[in-house]
């Protein structure tokens, strides 16, 4: 009996914890990419292919420095060796990135946010079909409170946007949901080669773009730099944050806790760009602040929460 109540003492913890951890580590990589706004709008000169090119370069960059230092071998070759679900991983990922960029270059900044935001929205029923994770009553209620302030911030702008952009918005949304259930399917893995995989299919198509376009490769150094700044630190960091809050996290939870990246953007593009955001703006990044917020308050509760419908 004692040992009994030592072992779940000791086990209790832990099992709070856990989600906890998990959860801020999600949160904190919608932060960590949102500082990406910061150097994109402080790199005026070169265009979104170009800076989508050095990004990429520097995410290769700094992951390869890592594992010469790890002593680990090239990371690159191994996304395109490591099977069908990690190739997927860096389809998924490249179609968010270049989907989102081209809707922003189509459409209203407030559209290609709100319509690639449904991600948690898809990532329910990917999870579902592929992963049989069930959406509890706390997650349906995130996701709802979630997707409201997401409305409200952009309810006066939806009639701006052009379809072609709107479309590829929900293309951006599909990929990031699908990315994210790709990496919860199997939470042992290593799933670092998916960075720069998705960054060489990248430089492939921006390059392409550019050439097509007539520019040069090689912006001005100083928005290079800013580049490579943006996809070395802000991308690594961010989605190996991301990577392993998926060992506790569920895909959906996943996805709403990346919205954080939705509620600091618009504070760098006020502080570095002086963009002034509006009151309906403020009170729906409120809204799914504390959606977020919330629900990684109540996913770090130690009591079982009754499934969604069930």
């Amino acid at each position: 009996m004692t040992t009994q109540a030592s072992e779940t003492a000791v086990a209790t913890p832990t099992h709070q914890q856990l989600p906890l951890i998990g959860s801020l580590m999600a949160i904190g990589a919608g932060f960590v990419w949102s500082l990406g706004v910061i150097t994109a709008k402080k790199s005026p000169h070169a265009d979104t292919w170009q800076y989508l090119i050095w990004r990429s370069i520097g995410i290769i960059v700094v992951i390869e420095i890592v594992s010469v230092i790890r002593g680990t071998g090239a990371v690159t070759p191994k996304a395109y060796r490591s099977g069908r679900i990690v190739w997927l991983g860096c389809f998924c990922l490249w179609l968010a990135s270049i989907a989102f960029v081209y809707a922003l270059k189509t459409t209203t900044a407030a559209n290609a946010a709100f319509l690639s935001s449904i991600s948690p929205l898809v990532a329910v029923v990917l999870a579902r079909t592929f992963l049989g994770e069930r959406l509890n009553r706390v997650t349906a209620g995130a996701i709802v409170v979630a997707l409201v302030g997401l409305a409200v911030t952009v309810m006066s702008d939806l009639s701006a946007g052009n379809m072609a952009g709107n479309i590829s918005a929900l293309l951006s949304a599909v990929g990031f949901a699908g990315y994210t259930v790709c990496v919860r399917s199997d939470q042992t893995r290593d799933w670092s080669p998916v960075l720069p995989g998705y960054a060489v299919f990248m430089i492939l198509v921006c390059g392409t773009i550019t050439v097509i376009n007539g520019k040069p490769l090689v912006p001005p150094l100083g928005d290079v730099s800013l580049a490579v700044l943006h996809g070395a630190v802000f991308i690594v960091v961010g989605t190996l944050l991301f990577n392993h809050g998926s060992r506790t996290v569920t895909a959906v939870a996943l996805s709403i806790f990346a919205l954080s990246e939705f509620i600091f953007a618009p504070l760098w593009g006020y502080l570095v760009a002086s963009e002034t955001p509006k009151v309906l703006t403020l009170v729906g990044g409120a809204i799914v602040l504390a959606a977020v917020v919330g629900k990684a308050l109540l996913d770090a509760r130690s009591r079982p929460m009754q499934p969604f419908g069930g």
